[in-house]
């Protein structure tokens, strides 16, 4: 077996950068940490951190993002994974009379996501520009909707002047 010495100048070098960026040789050979944990492991925390009116809101998304999300590390979830969900959920939202074809079940899709991120933010496990979730844009609110001569979503239906 043939052993080549490295070039001196070249170890130089990576001395330099390592002593530049706080990286000691031991680091190097130390075993990676656990890493982040999952989105199924750290799910539970989240709801347990969240009030009940948001478990309501956003506990049926949480269940849909755990089922497809659940085995990735927190970081693994790209914002395009999430947009695809909002999407979805959206397309299949149900009907109904004062239907805005799905676009506010699309806005709690990203605003439950937005969740369990902030969650993860605040207990140091990601920093908050690593968030898939906030490089997702919401859509715009539509505005509200006049059925008859009523405003929709106003304190007392309104009564609108004709």
């Amino acid at each position: 077996m043939v052993v080549v010495s490295a070039d001196p100048a070249r170890v130089a070098t990576a001395r330099q950068l390592l002593a530049h960026l706080g990286v000691t040789l031991a680091d190097l050979q130390a075993e990676p940490g656990p890493g982040l944990p999952t989105l199924a492991e750290y799910l539970p925390q989240v709801v347990a951190a969240a009030g009940s009116s948001t478990r309501r809101t956003y506990g049926t998304y949480w269940h849909r993002m755990a089922a497809a999300w659940g085995a990735r590390p927190l970081d693994a979830v790209a914002a395009s994974d999430i947009e695809a969900m909002q999407r979805e959920i959206a397309a299949t939202a149900r009907s109904r009379r004062n239907s805005r074809s799905g676009r506010h079940a699309g806005e709690h899709v990203i605003a439950a996501a937005r969740a369990i991120y902030n969650r993860a933010i605040a207990d140091g496990l990601i920093d908050p520009a690593a968030s898939p979730a906030h490089r997702v844009v919401k859509p715009r609110r539509l505005p509200k909707q006049v059925v008859g001569s009523y405003v929709r979503n106003s304190p007392g239906l309104m009564r609108v002047p004709t």
